[in-house]
């Protein structure tokens, strides 16, 4: 027995040193409903402290993937496990804060009172100053005490994000968290999710606003008729990107130093340099040092990358990336 128990306790120290397991990991997650093939094998990881967006059309299976996430609904095959538990647990769902794309509340509460109810329903003891805080967080501040009957469709949404968050979960699933919300609710959700991640709270973020999540998401998973089309670091998605200049009185042997930057091409007064994918951020500061040292002149220097949005269309149309 005493050897059994060092055992143990040996096992458990090994474990306690292990880095924490995903946030979220999925493992050939299955739906159809009736002859319709919604999800089709689909596997992903959301680490802590990281935020992964899910892009694809409407139709594409995003929703569903989320609702087998959250235990809503049972996948026909596949595996899901959230912070180290599996999804069937209700313990994994106890520490995720989740934003449905559609929801509604009792009218006849205030924004104060929803907070109040689902802190209940969380079994978080959190005190009534963290409360109004999470509610000013959202930009409700001033409209604690109004029912919620009287609220636009961009208040609810702010109080859906503060019904996400107020229970301090280490993973928030935000379903179109945008939807309704006018550019300076937009810019605050951006802040949250950055304050999230800033904090090591993992994040997926479903959302059709294409330039939000290129701003915020570290890793990107494009969906495409229930199957992963497209997934990886938006690095890895956006490729070779390159830098265009104009430039002024170039010898040859500026265009020597140019080449030796990366592959060249020129139109007129403009030269463009292809960029390697792994570049360091030194790579153009250097090369317009060295310019001036020859004396060029330097009239523009312009980035120039596919956009996240480029990408999406080219794999949803099978087709190669724009240049």
């Amino acid at each position: 027995m005493a050897t059994g128990t060092t055992a143990v306790g040996t096992a458990g120290g090994a474990l306690d040193g292990l880095p924490p397991s995903p946030a979220v990991w999925c493992s050939g997650l299955r739906k159809r409903y009736g002859r319709r093939t919604a999800v089709d094998d689909v596997s992903f990881t959301v680490g802590r402290g990281e935020v992964v967006g899910l892009l694809g059309p409407n139709g594409a299976g995003k929703t569903s993937v989320i609702k087998m996430l959250l235990g809503l609904v049972r996948p026909d095959a596949g595996e899901v496990l959230l912070l180290g538990r599996p999804s069937s647990d209700p313990r994994s769902r106890s520490a995720v804060g989740y934003l449905p794309e559609l929801f509604r509340y009792q009218p006849w509460l205030t924004a104060a009172e929803v907070l109040d109810l689902h802190v209940k329903l969380s079994r978080v003891d959190v005190p009534a100053e963290e409360r109004r805080e999470c509610l000013a967080l959202v930009g409700l501040a001033e409209r604690t005490g109004d029912r919620v009957g009287g609220f636009s469709k961009g208040m609810q949404q702010r109080l859906g994000l503060a019904v996400a968050l107020v229970a301090r979960p280490e993973l928030v699933v935000l379903d179109e968290p945008t939807s309704a919300l006018d550019p300076l609710g937009r810019v605050d959700v951006r802040d949250i999710v950055l304050s999230l991640r800033a904090r090591g709270v993992a994040v997926l973020l479903n959302s059709h606003l294409i330039g939000e999540v290129e701003r915020v998401c570290d890793r990107v998973v494009i969906l495409d008729r229930g199957r992963v089309a497209a997934s990886g670091t938006l690095a890895e998605l956006l490729g070779q990107h390159e830098v265009r200049l104009r430039l002024g009185d170039v010898a040859p042997r500026v265009e020597e130093r140019l080449r030796v930057t990366g592959t060249l091409t020129r139109s007129g007064d403009w030269f463009t340099v292809a960029l390697a994918a792994e570049d360091d951020g030194v790579t153009v500061p250097d090369l317009v040092r060295d310019l001036v040292g020859l004396g060029v002149r330097v009239h523009a220097v312009e980035p120039v990358r596919i956009s996240l949005e480029e990408r999406l269309l080219a794999v949803l149309r099978h087709d190669e990336p724009a240049p």
